[in-house]
């Protein structure tokens, strides 16, 4: 619900937590991802 209507971009950690994770929380909550990608960040 504290989503709801809003569209996110999920940048997720390869070694933390991966854009798809983000992603599926994001779903729950009624928002709508636009982008995901899990990246390195070193």
């Amino acid at each position: 619900m504290i989503l709801k209507g809003k569209k996110v971009i999920a940048l997720g950690d390869r070694d933390g937590i991966p854009g798809g994770a983000i992603e599926e929380c994001v779903k729950s909550a009624g928002g709508e991802v636009i982008f995901s990608v899990s990246e390195c960040f070193v």
